[in-house]
């Protein structure tokens, strides 16, 4: 007699969305996933990544086991034996150079996986060493310190409302692509639509006509790296026009008019020849978005990862206050999650301790992964000797890989919390393999903080885990006991911590909540009887309890971030030339494709280009005649560090100058084992990227306008 089918209701957390999915199985066989339409959150979205998660599940090359490298090749060996070795030598080096030679980096991943973030952290505490890093720092960090600096809270982030906004002006964004991004939004392409349907407007201002600007009602394109002129150049126009009404705004931020002196040399007429737009464009945007009722500014991964993405953003936030459309419906709001973690969490420090050979600040206890490779291989004191890595592949994602790549075999040691071997852990002497998504129970602890709408849900593991294998917590804290073992520190607690387990903190949080339902408390408990959430309404004003600082009060905080315009000025407006054969590189995302570990999923990687890989360099047709390119041919492209060969492709959709290729790829190297990614390598667009060329008021990494040749094969 045949097994019977069993439904699942989860979520996908192969991005920000939230999206609720059915997962129909036969004891341990995945039959479908398809959307939950009984989801309120995401009803019944979904989009093809979420067929990814079978493909992780399934993975024949996927980790079960941990496996030590030895003279003969990779070797299984038991989990006690394995956490025994890794918290071994991590002491040792530590014993023998100090603490902080070993780091640590921290991928993506980490952010939707409740275990890592929960419990994590006993294990980071427990190396106690300084040298951590993340995918924070070529990513958003310029967002955590504008929300640190302004609302006392590193993860206080304010959310578009998209769902009453009349005016939605995306700068640096493609949400069709994305899911969101620091707006967790599924049916994106519904709620864009329907801002046009009650004759709104959303206005895209990108270098490349994106998915989304493809679907706007506006599309302007502008110089890679200039964001920060144009917002300058808008808050100009705001007061000069006397747009400006930040009404009740003043109560919390009584300093915000102070902007107008700050803003005064950058009329449109100064700031438009260096920005690739008209005065007339730049006035326009301002008109468009003062006269709508409610309106709000956007402004995500490309305005962030450039050399002024921190001031870029920070401009975005005073334009949404000028204009009275924070904390406003249909503005930028805050959210209200239902298990908040962030009055438990750090704030968010800064500047309390500097990198050793570049004196780069840390942020939030990290420093930029920039200074990464350069604290490896330059000897002295502090050096980093070993590395733990934790569902990351820096060496694909962080600025100038191929001198990170060597860098790591430079190491004495390496441990890594991953499922493959990758470009990165193919330097790792033990893997440690956690469990897939679908094995873990899961509630989204970051997510719910950047949703456009309150709600809440839990999802159980839709398998057990398979016999003698490990959650990702379970291995942190294996580790952390081990090492406060070895260093003599109190261990009693992990026992208190096993028996509560993540879960145990997620009932905690939500029985703290104020929320009710149907006149019932939140709890872990009420979640697992409503497998599909819980609707908790739409996001509503919440100044100044918002605020983390003591006072109450918006920190303008305008000797930090103006400090950063004489550089901006001398960037700018110095005369210096660019390079007549430089083309400015941007990168770009696909829907289906937005971690390595896609990848290795044959149908995540299929070609759409016209038979090309999805890995090209997109230039515009001006280009390709000034440099004699045809589409498909093979093309050279080269930075100050890097050399990579890719074939072109040639769209009208990029703005000339410009040169535009994907992140994630390069599945090219020696040692590591995903056969379906190598069979799609392409190409490391970081290989190209500077790990010298910062953001200097974060030490985020530039990504975008980073100067590059091209010339055919």
């Amino acid at each position: 007699m045949s097994s019977p089918e069993r439904k699942h209701f989860s979520t996908c957390t192969l991005c920000e969305a939230m999206c609720g999915i059915e997962v129909t199985t036969v004891e341990r066989q995945i039959i479908s996933i398809v959307g939950d339409k009984q989801n309120p959150f995401s009803e019944g979205h979904v989009c093809p990544k979420a067929m990814a998660l079978k493909d992780l599940y399934e993975d024949p090359e996927r980790l079960k086991q941990p496996i030590e490298k030895t003279a003969t090749g990779w070797q299984t060996i038991s989990w006690d034996e394995a956490f025994d070795k890794v918290a071994q030598q991590l002491f040792a080096i530590q014993q023998q150079y100090g603490k902080d030679a070993v780091g640590m980096y921290l991928g993506n991943p980490n952010a939707h996986n409740m275990g890592s973030i929960l419990f994590g952290p006993y294990f980071y505490r427990a190396l106690k060493s300084h040298n951590r890093y993340s995918a924070t720092s070529v990513d958003q960090l310029p967002h955590h310190i504008v929300s640190r600096q302004l609302f006392g809270h590193q993860s206080q982030i304010p959310i578009p409302d998209i769902d009453h906004t009349d005016y939605f002006m995306i700068i640096g964004g493609n949400p069709l692509a994305s899911n969101g991004s620091i707006m967790t939004v599924p049916h994106i392409k519904r709620r864009l639509k329907a801002i046009q349907g009650r004759g709104g407007k959303v206005v895209v201002i990108d270098p490349k006509k994106s998915e989304t600007a493809d679907i706007s009602s506006e599309h302007h394109f502008i110089k890679p790296g200039s964001d920060a002129l144009l917002l300058l150049a808008m808050l100009n126009t705001l007061f000069l026009k006397d747009w400006q009404k930040p009404g009740i705004l003043l109560q919390h931020a009584p300093d915000l008019l102070a902007v107008e002196s700050y803003v005064q040399d950058y009329p449109a007429v100064r700031v438009a020849p260096l920005i690739g737009m008209t005065e007339q464009q730049i006035e326009g945007l301002v008109k468009g978005f003062c006269a709508a009722s409610s309106a709000v500014c956007y402004g995500r991964m490309g305005a962030s990862v450039q050399a002024f993405g921190t001031l870029t953003q920070y401009l975005i936030m005073l334009f949404n206050m000028l204009s009275g459309n924070l904390d406003k419906l249909g503005g930028m709001m805050f959210t209200q999650p239902a298990a908040d973690l962030l009055p438990h969490s750090g704030r968010g420090s800064i500047g309390q301790y500097h990198s050793r050979v570049r004196k780069l600040p840390a942020f939030a206890g990290e420093y930029p992964v920039s200074a990464l490779a350069e604290e490896m291989t330059t000897p002295g004191e502090g050096q980093i000797k070993a590395m733990v890595i934790g569902a990351g592949n820096p060496v694909l994602t962080t600025p100038n890989g191929q001198q990170l790549d060597e860098a790591f075999a430079s190491l004495d040691f390496v441990v890594a919390v991953d499922f493959y071997i990758t470009e990165t852990t193919r330097h790792a002497n033990i893997i440690l393999p956690p469990v897939t998504a679908l094995e873990r129970d899961h509630y989204d602890v970051i997510f719910h903080n950047f949703a456009v709408r309150n709600s809440t849900k839990y999802s159980p593991a839709i398998f057990e885990p398979e016999e003698d294998s490990l959650t990702d917590w379970q291995i942190y804290l294996s580790l952390a006991e081990r090492l406060d073992r070895l260093n003599g520190s109190e261990t009693k607690h992990y026992a208190d911590l096993w028996a509560k387990e993540p879960k145990g903190v997620v009932d905690d949080l939500l029985k703290s909540s104020n929320y009710q339902h149907e006149e019932q408390g939140l709890s872990l408990q009420l979640l697992l009887d409503h497998p599909h959430g819980i609707d908790l309404g739409a996001l509503r004003p919440d100044l100044p309890a918002a605020i983390y600082h003591v006072n109450k009060q918006i920190d303008l905080a305008f000797d930090y971030f103006m400090a950063d315009l004489p550089r901006l000025e001398q960037h700018f407006f110095s005369g210096k030339v660019q390079d007549p054969n430089a083309l400015l590189l941007i990168g770009r995302r696909h829907l289906k494709t937005n971690n390595s570990w896609l990848h290795n999923s044959a149908r995540m990687v299929k070609g759409t280009n016209n038979g090309l890989s999805r890995c090209t360099a997109q230039i515009n047709p001006t280009d390709a005649r000034r440099y004699e390119i045809e589409d498909g041919q093979m093309v050279v492209v080269t930075s100050r560090v890097g050399q990579v060969t890719l074939p072109a492709e040639i769209t009208d959709k990029i703005i000339a100058g410009v040169i535009s290729i994907p992140h994630g790829w390069g599945h090219n190297k020696a040692g590591s084992k995903w056969s379906v990614a190598e069979q799609h390598a392409g190409v490391s667009v970081n290989d190209l990227t500077d790990e010298m060329v910062l953001d200097e008021l974060s030490g985020n990494a530039v990504l975008n306008g980073v100067p590059v040749t091209i010339a055919p094969v």
